[in-house]
């Protein structure tokens, strides 16, 4: 065999055998990560009331499909992605859609804590790649994110952004696959915009990099190109409003409304932070750990994943009320930055899977008080039952807005989900007067009408009002738990 074959075979042999190893193991913590997501999350499969935000999701795909027009004949100020992604789940009616979005949601979430590994795995944190993706498995159960919430979709596609430009060593990102992740970031802005922060970023990070790589000349229309790659699907959206004649109410819905919101109290706001970051404790402090290491100041790709985590941060701070999913975007650099004391730190390796098992632990005591407080499958199927199929129509002053699907009654407001008529915060930001709206509502002689008990935040006055019109014109139909909760359903009174 000559010296120049000799070579080649020891040199491809050994790098065969590294792939096949990677591979192998990325198989491997493929399967743990799936296996692990099924478990932390079977609670809640197949229940319909894992939370109102994805109830009100589902809600309007469905709507959609049976010919309502989001923002015109059903409105919120979600962008139009995130209730494209509930489409597919709405094509198969309401229970079997239930499991659809919750698998979609499944499989966004094993996805994203794969990559998770991945980068990890690329900073130089191999050993600690695993942990830190079942950290974020097992982590987003603490921050309501264990069903269908629009970050589980969108994290994803940021860290799918992510991987694409992530340095290595000190090697800049390609532009090709630059363009590509911002392509990814404009869909996920459709999503949700709280990715903004994030995209602007990644985008950043491109420019610095072609200006320390000498392509300063590129610098202009680079940054206009990946700028409108990020922007075409909102653009887009925007358009398909227009040539039906209602970028009005697109423009409001999706802009406007969003800066009309009242905020919540101060100390209501701090409370929800302090919960916010008692819940990532742990991972937070890995992360500081994983920070205060040395190889941080000469690993340019784990300086840059930080920087990515501060991001992330931010744009959590930014935007005020601080409920607790709105967590979940940090919990993906955050995993992956912890990921650095799992692996390289001795005290990590030797605390990891007791950190582990106490989340997996906390996380499913946790879902099953918020059953125990939200209501069950079952419970939700009573409450439908009092509700009846009609005739007449429903109107939900506050309870679930899947009662409207589920019932098969038809609505008379396009504010179906209850919050935006009743909470005081949203008191001059949906563009209609709260008050006016309900009464034009009860004025249209609902044949059914749904309370769930007071809640914090709502406005007293407007309660106080319908309730008056039930004693005048309905009847108590029945009362029917739904967590711990009574719900109250009213019938029209004969005349």
């Amino acid at each position: 065999m000559a010296i120049a074959e000799w070579r080649l075979m020891r040199d491809f042999i050994p790098a065969l055998a590294h792939r096949l190893t990677s591979a192998s193991t990325a198989r491997r913590q493929l399967s743990i990560i799936l296996v692990v997501a099924v478990v932390a999350r079977a609670i809640t499969f197949g229940d319909p009331v894992v939370h109102v935000d994805e109830e009100f999701y589902f809600t309007t795909a469905y709507a959609w499909l049976h010919g309502a027009t989001p923002y015109i004949d059903i409105w919120d100020r979600k962008p139009i992605g995130l209730f494209i992604v509930y489409l597919p789940a709405a094509l198969f009616g309401l229970k079997a859609g239930i499991w659809v979005y919750q698998a979609m949601a499944l499989a966004s979430l094993v996805g994203t804590a794969w990559l998770i590994a991945r980068l990890a795995g690329r900073a130089g944190w191999g050993r600690g790649a695993l942990a830190g993706a079942l950290a974020y498995v097992l982590w987003v159960d603490f921050v309501d994110g264990q069903g269908g919430q629009a970050p589980i979709f969108y994290n994803l596609l940021v860290i799918g952004a992510a991987t694409l430009i992530m340095p290595r060593d000190d090697r800049g990102p390609r532009f090709l696959p630059g363009f590509a992740a911002m392509a990814l970031m404009g869909i996920a802005l459709q999503i949700k915009y709280s990715v903004l922060f994030e995209g602007l970023f990644f985008g950043l990070w491109l420019l610095w990099s072609a200006w320390r790589g000498g392509r300063r000349w590129s610098i202009v229309p680079l940054g206009a190109g990946l700028a409108v790659t990020a922007l075409l699907p909102t653009a887009l959206a925007w358009f398909a409003y227009h040539r039906i004649g209602a970028d009005a109410a697109w423009l409001y819905a999706n802009i406007t409304s969003i800066a009309a919101r009242r905020p919540d109290p101060a100390l209501e706001q701090f409370g929800n932070l302090m919960k916010i970051l008692l819940i990532t404790s742990p991972l937070i402090a890995a992360s500081v750990l994983a920070w205060l290491s040395r190889g941080v100041a000469n690993r340019p790709v784990r300086a840059w994943l930080f920087a990515w985590l501060g991001v992330a941060w931010f744009g959590l701070l930014v935007f005020g009320s601080y409920f607790e999913h709105y967590a979940l975007p940090v919990l993906v650099p955050l995993s992956i930055c912890a990921a650095g004391f799992f692996g390289d730190h001795r005290s990590g390796r030797r605390i990891v899977l007791p950190l582990l098992l106490i989340g997996f632990l906390g996380g499913q005591t946790l879902l099953l008080i918020k059953r125990h407080n939200r209501g069950t499958a079952a419970q939700f199927a009573g409450v439908v039952e009092a509700i009846g199929h009609g005739p007449g129509c429903l109107y939900v002053f506050s309870g679930e807005s899947m009662f409207y699907p589920a019932s098969g009654r038809c609505a008379l407001t396009r504010y179906i989900f209850p919050s935006h008529l009743g909470r005081l915060r949203e008191e001059g930001a949906i563009g209609v007067d709260q008050q006016a709206e309900i009464e034009r509502i009860l004025a249209l002689k609902p044949e059914i009408v749904v309370f769930r008990p007071p809640y914090f935040g709502e406005r007293a006055t407007l309660r106080a009002m319908a309730i008056q019109e039930m004693r005048r014109h309905y009847r108590l139909r029945a009362t029917r738990p739904l967590g711990a909760q009574a719900i109250q359903i009213y019938e029209r009174a004969a005349p």
